[in-house]
């Protein structure tokens, strides 16, 4: 491995041993086996080398939920989305220290603007790649589709407050069982006629 796999190896071990907030280049240099110039010349900052640690766990976690939901060929787009977010509150335990690394990074990326728009990439991504499990949902829609980009915007966005709500509180978040509950239970009240 280069120096730029080093750094980004350290960078993950240490988001889940140290935290966001708290890790300092030194750190990172310690960790790697690196110096402080690489982090600035792969990465342009201490930062800069964490946001992108963090993009590759988001993009590997977003896989592994892509790949659960679409395991079943015959699954309907509810039941996909309710598998991913079922496997999200089930494996939240095992990530909790990269979750709680995830949220504190987002509120540093408020004040810097090249945080910001690495993040708002990252985000990109992910919705390129959930709108096109939409679209295979939904029968082969072009994953460009006004409504492919809604739905993942929707998808990502439960993911997020759900993984949030689970780092402040894990004990009164919702387990997976009472989420797909309430879900199930919202659409069916809402398909039922009126009248």
């Amino acid at each position: 491995m280069g120096h730029r796999e080093d750094l980004l190896v350290a960078a993950r071990r240490l988001l889940e041993t140290k935290g966001y907030a708290r890790i300092t280049s030194r750190d990172l240099v310690a960790s790697s086996g690196t110096n402080l110039a690489s982090i600035g010349y792969h990465f342009g900052s201490k930062e800069g080398l964490l946001n992108a640690a963090i993009g590759e766990v988001l993009d590997e976690w977003c896989q592994q939920l892509s790949a659960l939901a679409m395991e079943s060929p015959d699954a309907t787009p509810v039941e996909r989305g309710l598998t991913a977010w079922t496997a999200l509150l089930h494996g939240a335990a095992s990530k909790r220290e990269l979750l709680l690394s995830f949220v504190e990074a987002l509120a540093q990326a408020e004040r810097s603007p090249e945080l910001r728009r690495q993040f708002a990439g990252h985000y990109e991504r992910i919705r390129r790649q959930v709108a096109e499990l939409v679209g295979a949902s939904l029968g082969g829609v072009p994953a460009d589709d006004p409504r492919c980009r809604s739905a993942a915007s929707f998808v990502i966005a439960v993911c997020d407050g759900l993984a949030v709500q689970w780092v402040l509180d894990p004990e009164a978040a919702p387990t997976a069982e009472e989420f797909a509950a309430g879900v199930l239970s919202v659409l069916t009240a809402s398909l039922q006629p009126q009248g």
